[in-house]
């Protein structure tokens, strides 16, 4: 079996420390890639702590993943050895249901495979993530990535990138909408870029007038204080589409309230308590609220090659796996503009 090194934990209590582990063999429709970057995820904070109480031990997190492809097996078409490949979210699916036939195979409706802390559904043992030297899945979700892209500013397109990118084209924000940014994250400043490109009137919703010139820079037509009641009310019953990419706790009245009839809002971050609802503001406009996870396979590719087409990727600061603990916690402080890489070869 392929040995395997990176950073994991054995239990949440602990901080992530050096850990060897082992890989299952490549199967004939399999790559093996050396990865040379792996975006830090807010997600791998909460799954290392297990702060959804779904984590399995030992873990190696990581799920924005790009490497130079080591090993092909006998059946792969998409790759050769040398060429560059990137890992998702997802690692494999069933590959039979409605969800895994269209696509999607973020909705498998028999479970995806996280590409960490879940079972593989190959030989049972734990998945191991990207914060590693290297990573073994089957080429149906590895993505080629365009050759004009910088490999360390692509890596958080495969989370960040696609669950922004997957809620803008499904609501088709484009082109004479009015579309809102909630947040100006990892995430939000992905979705400013891509609704930006889309041709949508971008507006940008912030705490902060610090981030009012950043938004802007980013791709926003207007920047709204969302303290600020007077600037709020300007904008009631104006919006097509709202993104919303924050994850702690936050009043969704009071955006939903700017939405337009039989507009909708999508939420992409996990506050860790339930939102209250005013249903009678949804009621009287036939407004909805939905979700959004990850995009599936062709459409994370498709994202990617439009990147490519509009040089579009993430702001991100570059780290060495030594200072993954410190970059956890300038997470929780909202320390970093945009999201951590890390450079595995520091690893």
């Amino acid at each position: 079996m392929p040995s395997s090194k990176g950073y994991g934990t054995h239990k949440a209590t602990d901080p992530l420390a050096p850990i060897s582990f082992s890989r299952r063999e490549p199967l004939p429709s399999d790559i093996a890639i050396e990865i040379l970057y792996c975006g830090v995820c807010h997600t791998d904070l909460h799954m290392a702590r297990n702060e959804w109480g779904m984590s399995l031990f030992p873990m190696v997190p990581g799920h924005e993943i790009v490497g130079r492809v080591t090993q092909t097996g006998s059946a792969v078409k998409k790759f050769k050895v040398g060429d560059i490949a990137a890992i998702g979210c997802i690692v494999d699916s069933c590959r039979t249901c409605q969800s895994c036939n269209d696509g999607l195979e973020q909705y498998c409706e028999n479970g995806m495979t996280l590409t960490y802390s879940a079972p593989d559904r190959i030989d049972g043992s734990i998945t191991m993530g990207g914060y590693s030297n290297n990573y073994v899945v089957d080429e149906r979700f590895a993505f080629t990535v365009p050759s004009n892209l910088d490999l360390a500013a692509v890596a958080p397109l495969l989370c960040a990138g696609i669950t922004t990118y997957s809620p803008l084209r499904h609501w088709k924000a484009g082109t004479g909408k009015k579309v809102g940014v909630i947040g100006l994250g990892g995430l939000g400043h992905l979705a400013l870029k891509f609704a930006h490109a889309f041709g949508a009137h971008v507006v940008q919703f912030t705490t902060s007038e610090s981030k009012r010139a950043d938004a802007l820079r980013l791709g926003a037509d207007e920047v709204i204080l969302s303290k600020d009641d007077a600037q709020m009310q300007a904008h009631a019953n104006s919006f097509d589409f709202i993104l919303d990419c924050v994850s702690a706790p936050h009043d969704l009245n009071a955006y939903t309230a700017l939405l337009k009839r039989d507009a909708v809002m999508t939420l992409v971050g996990a506050p860790d308590q339930p939102p209250t609802l005013n249903s009678m503001i949804l009621l009287f406009k036939r407004a909805a609220i939905a979700g959004s996870i990850v995009g599936g396979m062709p459409e994370t590719q498709e994202m990617l090659d439009y990147c490519g087409q509009h040089n579009i990727t993430a702001d991100v600061e570059i780290i060495p796996i030594q200072k993954v603990n410190e970059a956890f916690d300038r997470l929780l402080k909202q320390d970093v503009k945009y999201r951590f890489v890390i450079d595995m070869a520091t690893l």
